[in-house]
């Protein structure tokens, strides 16, 4: 059942939660929400063992947006979340997904245990290309938007082809403009965040993934101060739900 917290500066978050257990909060990355996201099946896998959350960030699905957006508002959407489902929570983010659950737990949130799966860290405090990328989004609306995106992410071009006309891509346009909100929260994330982060982590990247992905996660994993770093069997920036339940559970419980 779909019901709702309300943010600090007043913004509406819609979530649902199923299953028994801790509470484990699932944070969708860039683009999506509950109605587009990868996470339904792995949510099912996780109830017998947990209390599965799943929420819509700001600005999309049911959920509100208030601008002007900054970093600090989503973690201010995540503390209303685990005070409405009783906290400490665990927190599983997917790419940057990862962000939000890495400021949430840099700033004191009450937060469990963490699972990151392949977190886009840029370490740096000042990267010239990340904020040229940032600007150029910023510019950009609608599927303009989307496609610059997924091109500077490096999504394959030829599952970039098939995804044009699907409703997955009908939905990603759909909110749009909540990409360069996942781009301040990537210009927002250094070093110096990562080493605030006390609590215990699991940092995981597919060994279907390039170079770059799985290098960003053993950098992550290298920065935070109690983290795992473990390798899954999957394809490009992602591990089957049925081969992620398993690892999620094993360090999560």
């Amino acid at each position: 059942m779909e019901t709702t917290v309300t943010s600090p500066d007043g913004t509406r978050i819609a979530y649902q939660q199923a299953g028994s257990g801790p509470p484990l909060i699932l944070i969708d990355a860039a683009g999506h929400f509950r109605a587009n996201s990868p996470l339904g099946e792995l949510a099912e896998l996780l109830t017998d063992h947990f209390t599965v959350v799943r929420y819509d960030r700001r600005g999309r699905g049911a959920s509100g947006d208030t601008p002007p957006y900054t970093p600090h508002r989503e973690v201010e959407d995540l503390a209303a979340l685990i005070g409405a489902v009783g906290g400490p929570a665990a927190l599983y983010g997917y790419s940057s997904g990862c962000l939000v659950a890495l400021h949430a737990a840099a700033a004191g949130l009450p937060v469990r245990r963490l699972a990151l799966l392949e977190p886009p860290i840029e370490p740096a405090r000042d990267d010239p290309a990340q904020r040229a990328f940032a600007t150029r989004l910023r510019s950009l609306t609608g599927v303009d938007a989307v496609e610059f995106f997924l091109e500077s992410i490096g999504l394959p071009a030829d599952v970039l082809a098939g995804m044009r006309d699907t409703p997955h891509w009908t939905a990603m346009v759909s909110v749009a403009h909540t990409l360069a909100y996942d781009s301040m929260l990537s210009e927002a994330t250094d070093a110096d965040l990562l080493r605030r982060v006390t609590a215990p982590a699991l940092v995981l990247d597919s060994a279907g993934s390039t170079g770059e992905l799985t290098g960003m996660a053993a950098t992550a994993a290298a920065l935070l101060p109690h983290a795992t770093h473990r390798s899954l069997p999957g394809q490009w920036h992602g591990v089957p739900a049925t081969t992620l339940a398993p690892a999620l559970t094993d360090f999560l419980r």
